[in-house]
Order: structure tokens, then C-alpha cells, then sequence
């Protein structure tokens, strides 16, 4: 029995492992050719209650606590599509978050419930062309007239950005005051003036990725978020989890590529005997393991401390700047292992290796990581909650 999982923990597990091998992997490559996960595999995810099992029974969730989704997410990155499994945690994990921390009772009935069931797909819309990691420096407003809003403006670099049927919006509601004039929308994607561009990636195939243009969009003032002007802290308050959630999914597809390594140099063999009996290569091997380890017991701590609810945007921060760092090495590395065979598509290391590279850069790239720690071991700063 581990510290963390307990038997229902296990059977959610194995139930969850069973579904995705019936239920997705079949259709795993034509996805990652076509990048447009089709809408049965959402409306499974919601029959089963997997988009729900961190949210209130009140609308249709299961309200269990956050070593479930820890299970969601390290499954998912166990079938090697690192879109696919994207596709379903940005769904999940960032427009949900919004919906259920920030939207009121309505706004859940019609976007929450929904969201839990499969039946609506949402996404969340922060970074834009020009902003990138620098969220204050947006440029999308949203101007209030009479009861409703205007928004204008772009952003990218958006999952589930083409095929979602709403957007969580950010917007500068006051954009004189800076990052305290940021507001939370949401806005359906059939609003006159929306439009998405599919992006064309290095990694995550399956998903779809999306460029989106606001102009002129006219949307119910009863679509804010929240209050006007503090969707800043909101956001902030939320990157713990996302920021956690990279680091879970790092340490997942680490320990699924290192395995996968292992089985192939057990068998494999050169100057008649198998490479796994090459010093050099065990050594290696090790070092990857141990490294894995350690990202894997420090994301667990922080997913208990979360879930207790501590404010661990320190450790979250920590978790995916170091975690990403090890999966990309992995991959990298890992690929080595198999030779040539590791640069063939029909080998999974490649777009394991693809899928990684986005680790270190979305949800705030290491380089802004490193900086926010900084500002907090060194500086004395202290992020506090928005609620």
C-alpha cells in the first residue's frame, strides 16, 4: 500500500488503464495524422465521469480528491500521445478550473455541467502573439457597453483552440491599470466575430492547437467571470495547478519512455551479448531512474500539500522546471538507447521525444520559472491566493 493510493485509488487505476486501451488507443495515430480528436471520445470521457472527478457533485462531479486526477493524468501520458492526452487535461484542469472557482451558479449549469458530461468542450485563452509568458502585457480589451461587453483582440497557442465550443477569455477590462485590469470571460465559440486558425506543430499532433481572432465579439455582461479586474490573481492562483500538472506529466512519460528503454535493451544485442550488460549504458540508465524518482516523490508531496489546500506555488513552479528538464533528457537519451530504431517514427521514442520539448516552454516557459523562484528565495516575495 503507498502513502498516497489506496485500493480505490488502484481500482480507479486499472478501470482507467482498461478504458484507454479500448477506448482510445485504437484511434491514436489516425488522430495524431489529423490532429481533430472526434467528439465519442469526449462524450466516453464524460459517460465515465473522468472529467468530473475533481469537481462538485452539485453538477455532476464526483468531488475526490487530487490523487485521482494525479492517476488521470499519468495514464494518459502512458499511451504516448502527448496531444491526445492534452486535449483532455487542458479541457479538464484549465477552462473547467475557471468555470468551477470563478463562474457563478448559472454559468456552471450551462458551461460546467456540460464540460463534466462530454457534451462541451472548453479551453482556456491567456497567451497572445505579442505577449507570450508576460500575461500582464495582454492586449485584448473587452469595453462594457450598456449590458454587454466588446472584446477585440488575439490570442495563440490555445489547446482545444479550433474545435471547443466555448473559450475562457482573458481581457483587459481597465488597460490603464495594467495587470490589475485583467478580467475573465466566457464566450461561446458560434459568437459572431470568432474565429480560430489551426496551428501546425512540432509535437502534441492530435491536438488541436489554435490562433484566435476577436473582432468586434459582443457577448452578455452576465458572461464576466467573477469580478471585473481581478482576473490577474485568478489566473496567477491557477498556475499552481497547471504548473503541477506539466511536472505529473513529465515524471509519467519519463518512467513510460525509461521503461520502455529497458524492455528494448533487454533484448537487444551487440558484440554478442545484450546492450543491457553495458556498463556505460546501466549507468545511464540509472541516472535516469533515480533522476525520475525523485521528480515523481517531489510531485506527490506537492499534489498532497494542494490538495490539503496549501498555496504551493513555490513547489509547483519547482516541480515543472525540474520536471520537464528530466523528461526532455529522457527523451532524449532514451532514444539513444535504441540507435537508429529511436529516429523511426514507427518507434515510439520519437514522438515521445517531440511530444516532450513542449514541457520547458508552456505554462510559463523555465526561463520565467526561474525568474518567479527567484523573486521568492531571494526576494521575500509571497504570492497570495486570490480566494
Amino acid at each position: 500500500m503507498s502513502v498516497y493510493f489506496s485500493e480505490e485509488h488502484d481500482f480507479f487505476r486499472k478501470s482507467f488503464q482498461d478504458f484507454l486501451q479500448k477506448e482510445v488507443v485504437p484511434h491514436i495515430e489516425k488522430w495524431e495524422e489529423t490532429g481533430h480528436i472526434e467528439r465519442f471520445v469526449w462524450e466516453k470521457f464524460g459517460e465515465m465521469g473522468y472529467f468530473g472527478i475533481n469537481y462538485p457533485e452539485q453538477y455532476g462531479g464526483m468531488d475526490l480528491d487530487l490523487f485521482y486526477t494525479v492517476i488521470f493524468l499519468e495514464e494518459l501520458q502512458k499511451i504516448n500521445s502527448g496531444g491526445f492526452a492534452a486535449a483532455m487535461w487542458a479541457h479538464a484542469y484549465l477552462a473547467m478550473t475557471h468555470l468551477n472557482k470563478e463562474g457563478n451558479h448559472e454559468q456552471k449549469e450551462k458551461y460546467l455541467a456540460p464540460s463534466i458530461t462530454g457534451e462541451k468542450i472548453g479551453c482556456l485563452c491567456i497567451t497572445e502573439p505579442f505577449g507570450g509568458s508576460d500575461v500582464s502585457g495582454m492586449r485584448t480589451t473587452a469595453v462594457k457597453e450598456g449590458d454587454s461587453y466588446i472584446i477585440n483582440g488575439s490570442k495563440t497557442f490555445i489547446t482545444n483552440g479550433v474545435y471547443s465550443d466555448y473559450l475562457i477569455v482573458a481581457a483587459k477590462t481597465a488597460p490603464e491599470l495594467g495587470n490589475k485590469g485583467i478580467s475573465i470571460f466566457v464566450i461561446d465559440r458560434d459568437a459572431a466575430g470568432v474565429s480560430a486558425t489551426k496551428l501546425d506543430k512540432l509535437g502534441w499532433r492530435a491536438s488541436d492547437t489554435g490562433e484566435i481572432a476577436f473582432d468586434n465579439v459582443k457577448i452578455p455582461a452576465e458572461n464576466l467571470m467573477g469580478e471585473e479586474n481581478k482576473g490577474f490573481p485568478y489566473i496567477m492562483q491557477h498556475f499552481a495547478l497547471e504548473r503541477l500538472i506539466m511536472g505529473i506529466n513529465s515524471h509519467a512519460r519519463s518512467e513510460w519512455a525509461l521503461d520502455y528503454t529497458i524492455a528494448y535493451m533487454k533484448e537487444r544485442t551487440a558484440f554478442g551479448k545484450s546492450i543491457s550488460k553495458f556498463q556505460a549504458l546501466r549507468h545511464r540508465v540509472a541516472q535516469m531512474a533515480s533522476e525520475i524518482e525523485v521528480c515523481k516523490t517531489f510531485n506527490y508531496v506537492t499534489a498532497q500539500r494542494l490538495d490539503r489546500g496549501e498555496y504551493v506555488v513555490k513547489e509547483a513552479t519547482m516541480s515543472k522546471l525540474i520536471s520537464t528538464k528530466v523528461a526532455d533528457e529522457v527523451a532524449y537519451d532514451c532514444l539513444q538507447m535504441l540507435g537508429g530504431y529511436g529516429y523511426m517514427e514507427e518507434y515510439p521514442l520519437a514522438r515521445n521525444l517531440r511530444d516532450s520539448r513542449l514541457g520547458p516552454i508552456g505554462g510559463g516557459t523555465s526561463e520565467i520559472l526561474r525568474e518567479i523562484i527567484a523573486k521568492m528565495v531571494m526576494d521575500g516575495k509571497n504570492y497570495k491566493p486570490a480566494t
